[in-house]
């Protein structure tokens, strides 16, 4: 080792790259070892040979230093080792720990699990059950607060947050559940619970209907306050409703729904003899829509043949029997059997299933949409957050003609499968019940009189059609 020091140390002094001791002691002297000989001492010894026994020497000095630090290092690894390492009964104790909190978990995830299947047994819900869910949700948002201004995050195997979500989700889907079973089994006190609950406590969007929940009370009170004003009626005396004050949506079409849109707007050119419009997206869908309400002699019919010839284009001709057949129990005509034509449905589980599919294909006209449950309690409901088509286009006149009342006839004549349509022109929500069967505007007292306060399309209507043809042309549901 010493040996292999002094050579290295003599080479790089005598190649000129030095290690930085070598370097600095020889700056300092500022000796030319080659070039001359030492004059300052009696000797006669050569600067070579001078520069050997100091190099000999900083060798030296670097060897020790080095023992010294591996020294130093196999002491500290020996500390850490022996610092690291635990006892027996230590382990012993930190394992029946985590046994321990495993278990406890495990507990509370069988209580939750228990919490959430006991809820779709119930055979009867009372209104002060679901009150009671509210308050242990409630105590239990109180404990996940402190829990997290306490930041006890990470004590437990789970952690106590994620815990605490569990039981809270176990208690959601129990409120839910029950909120669904009293939906069913009364009507009109589900409306009158969910009304007084939501949305203080229960959030709008986990009821399981809110057709007759009112949005906001404090709204609903006033729209229905300026509906009996004199001023709500237009000049000739009719009815008006109020506008829709919330805030519009902001909608992100997906490349499927600018797809379907364009394809729509096309066959609603072609069924309309060519009514078009320059204007880009639903816009440009909704004014050729408006165009051909206001064209003169134009009657409620004609619309709902113009929208029911567009879905069984945009549906092509594959789409209606395959659902026929497999969804709403039609036998086809060509069979040759006794049964050819007849309807032995709909099945059971078509209401629900077409719930769950139709969300992805008409959100190009409607914005988006969630399964829920109908009126009745039973699954196939659907309801659309804010109507895109409602909210762009103002006109309660083209939502009844040119999309409520012809889906309707559509899913019933040409799908087999009945289909209630029931916007809220105060939200511009819109509840999509299948299988349910619909009233007639006249009929249904969810539907309101009158057309939108501030619909234009109105006012174009009653300029551009005369006296004789004003009983032919239906804007809301009541003649002009």
């Amino acid at each position: 080792m010493s040996s292999f020091l002094i050579l290295a140390v003599l080479v790089q002094s005598v190649l000129g790259f030095a290690p930085s001791d070598s370097k600095h002691f020889f700056r300092e002297k500022n000796v030319g070892l080659w070039d001359k000989k030492s004059n300052d001492n009696d000797t006669g010894v050569s600067a070579p040979a001078i520069a050997i026994t100091e190099a000999t020497a900083s060798a030296a000095a670097v060897e020790e230093s080095f023992v010294k630090a591996a020294s130093l290092t196999a002491t500290t690894t020996s500390e850490s080792r022996t610092a690291r390492v635990p006892s027996s009964e230590e382990v012993q104790e930190k394992l029946e720990a985590l046994s321990a909190q495993i278990g406890e978990e495990a507990k509370e995830f069988v209580a939750c699990l228990s919490i959430a299947s006991a809820s779709l047994l119930l055979s009867k819900v009372e209104a002060t059950e679901i009150v009671e869910c509210c308050d242990l949700l409630d105590h239990l948002q109180t404990i996940t607060a402190s829990t997290n201004s306490d930041n006890n995050e990470g004590k437990l195997v789970v952690t106590g947050q994620k815990l605490l979500n569990l039981r809270q989700r176990a208690l959601e889907f129990k409120r839910y559940t029950m909120l669904a079973k009293f939906l069913q089994q009364d009507y009109d006190s589900y409306v009158a619970t969910a009304s007084f609950l939501s949305p203080s406590r229960i959030p709008r969007s986990e009821l399981p209907n809110v057709q007759d929940v009112p949005y906001d009370k404090k709204l609903a009170e006033a729209m229905m306050k300026a509906e009996k004003d004199a001023s709500s009626l237009d000049k000739n005396g009719r009815p008006l409703v109020s506008d829709c004050t919330l805030d519009d949506m902001q909608y992100k079409d997906s490349p499927l729904d600018k797809l379907l849109l364009g394809i729509f707007r096309k066959l609603v050119t072609k069924h309309t003899n060519g009514v078009t419009s320059p204007k880009a997206g639903i816009e440009g869908l909704l004014e050729q829509g408006r165009s051909f309400m206001l064209q003169p002699g134009q009657t409620p019919e004609a619309q709902h043949k113009m929208v029911y010839n567009t879905l069984k284009s945009l549906m092509t001709p594959v789409l209606p029997p395959f659902y026929r057949i497999f969804m709403t129990g039609i036998v086809p005509k060509e069979l040759g059997t006794p049964w050819d034509g007849k309807q032995l449905g709909p099945w059971f589980y078509a209401p629900f299933l077409t719930s769950f599919v139709t969300p992805v294909f008409f959100a190009f006209l409607v914005g988006p949409s969630r399964p829920n449950y109908r009126k009745d309690g039973a699954l196939g409901g659907l309801v659309v957050e804010k109507c895109k088509f409602l909210q762009e286009s103002g006109c309660k006149g083209l939502c009844l003609h040119q999309c409520k009342l012809p889906a309707q006839q559509f899913f019933q004549d040409e799908l087999g499968l009945a289909l209630t349509v029931s916007p809220n022109f105060v939200s511009q929500e819109c509840q999509w019940s299948f299988g349910e069967v619909p009233l007639s505007p006249a009929q249904d007292p969810s539907f309101p009189d009158g057309c939108l306060s501030g619909c234009s399309s109105r006012q174009v209507l009653a300029e551009s059609v005369s006296k004789s043809e004003a009983s032919k042309a239906d804007l809301c549901g009541y003649p002009v």
